[in-house]
């Protein structure tokens, strides 16, 4: 029974860099970076607690608004910076053989 994958003899593998460190701290930078761009948020919904004049909505919607644009854009980011260190970690993996098939024209190229 032949291997599906066979990997080409003599191919170094290239040792882990950066691409492993930054996909290590990714889940964390994601938690950090949410929570403090949803404290305006929050903290804004906290202080109209307190202060009836900042219950007029119009602030509270417009800190809603932004938080919730700069959290999605956050999550863009890190998926992105995320995809690209594992794009990266792949590509340093071992080489593999191609399967062979036989050219019609081997003998005479055409051309």
């Amino acid at each position: 029974m032949s291997r599906f994958f066979k990997t080409l003899p003599g191919s170094p593998r290239t040792p882990p860099g950066r691409e492993r460190q930054i996909l290590r701290r990714l889940p964390r930078i994601c938690a950090v970076g949410t929570a403090l761009l949803a404290l305006p948020s929050i903290a804004v919904r906290g202080a109209a607690m307190f202060n009836p004049l900042l219950e007029a909505g119009s602030l509270i919607t417009s800190v809603d608004i932004y938080s919730i644009s700069l959290v999605v854009l956050h999550w863009t980011v890190v998926f992105t910076v995320g995809l690209s260190a594992f794009i990266v970690m792949v590509m340093k993996g071992p080489a593999y053989v191609a399967d062979a098939y036989p050219l019609s024209d081997a003998d005479k190229p055409a051309g």
